[in-house]
């Protein structure tokens, strides 16, 4: 890695005009998906349906992209909004436009493990005592969003975010009250496997590298090295890659060596790797435009030289193409203070390429080759 985050940052704060900074990476003008797969990895992204009907969004992504993950419509919530009734149509749609575009599918996800992102309905059944009647729920939807998609889908985040990032323990919700949380997660991961035979069965969570996510990996090896000891199908580790300047830069750790210490543990058990969600947060960095994609470019390529150098890795999805469609626009979490939109994905809101696009071509040509 020839640039760190915080190296940049520095460049940035003392910077006096942002004209002055040279460009970080030449322009790549070859489709993203096929500098991936020349590598033997698989490069896409995920799309919402809103975006999914402008013309535009789409022929971008079918230009760059191998790979599509809806970004809600195939979540519990939006697939059975209310007990009993099934809304398949919009990821249906997108799904089957994807597949004549050439692309595959990837399925996101099967159970979203905090309480709030379960249905409604869900957190207000009456489970009576006991676990079969949360068993048995369980089951119903997993069993039915799996023959739904049958092949078509090639791997599953079957659990999303089952650790507390504050405290490393297991998140607690209706099922873990019934079932407990380790047991939990072991049933849905046997059910998908028994429903979806041939898929890549993931297990997706949000932790970082920075010294505020020590607990966060810690609890997330605890859990994994369990469902390891209890046979438990999860082949791989879903790395989301929310990265960006909410990291502590005063920390006094050295992250890229507990993120590589991370990685060799969880391969070290023999989990495969994804990237699944990448965007780039610059909520701490300049608003001065080309001063903070420069530095939005800088932390990409920083964190991608070492995640990709893991060959089990041969999954890369963005969690958004162009800055406009980005979660992070309403996320009110950690805003940027100056109160002006986030610059997080490899284009603008006018689809016009960023040097993040260049910074993820640079990335993808340096990475090692995969075997097939």
């Amino acid at each position: 890695m020839t640039t760190t985050r915080r190296d940049m940052l520095r460049l940035l704060a003392g910077t006096a005009c942002a004209a002055t900074l040279p460009p970080l990476f030449a322009a790549a003008q070859e489709p993203l998906k096929a500098i991936a797969a020349a590598k033997g990895l698989r490069f896409g992204n995920a799309l919402g349906y809103k975006y999914f009907k402008d013309p535009a969004h789409r022929a971008l992504m079918a230009r760059e992209c191998a790979v599509i993950v809806a970004e809600n419509e195939t979540k519990w919530p939006a697939l059975e909004p209310k007990r009993g009734q099934h809304n398949f149509a919009p990821a249906d749609e997108m799904f089957a436009w994807a597949r004549k575009e050439g692309m595959q599918v990837r399925g996101h996800t099967l159970v979203w493990q905090p309480a709030k992102w379960l249905p409604a309905w869900v957190n207000a059944h009456d489970f009576g005592q006991g676990s079969r009647e949360a068993e048995r729920l369980l089951r119903e939807h997993i069993t039915t969003v799996c023959k739904h998609y049958g092949t078509g889908i090639y791997s599953w985040d079957v659990v999303n975010e089952a650790v507390d990032p504050a405290t490393g323990d297991m998140r607690k919700n209706v099922f873990t009250e019934r079932m407990g949380a380790t047991e939990q997660i072991d049933f849905a991961f046997r059910v998908a496997r028994e429903q979806a035979p041939h898929a890549q069965l993931v297990y997706n969570d949000y932790m970082r590298e920075d010294a505020g996510s020590a607990k966060h990996r810690a609890g997330v090896l605890k859990m994994l090295a369990e469902l390891k000891k209890r046979g438990t199908p999860v082949q791989a580790l879903g790395i989301q890659s929310h990265i960006g300047s909410w990291d502590d830069e005063k920390q006094k750790t050295d992250p890229v060596r507990d993120w590589r210490a991370f990685l060799d543990e969880v391969t070290g058990m023999g989990y495969d790797l994804l990237i699944t969600e990448f965007d780039v947060n610059d909520r701490m960095l300049p608003a001065d435009f080309p001063m903070r994609d420069a530095g939005v470019a800088a932390m990409a390529r920083d964190y991608l030289d070492v995640t990709l150098s893991y060959p089990q890795l041969k999954d890369f999805l963005l969690w958004g193409l162009s800055d406009n469609v980005s979660w992070l626009q309403t996320w009110d979490e950690a805003p940027r203070k100056d109160k002006l939109p986030q610059r997080p994905c490899p284009y603008d809101a006018q689809l016009r390429a960023k040097p993040l696009r260049d910074a993820l071509a640079a990335s993808l040509r340096a990475m090692p080759q995969r075997k097939a």
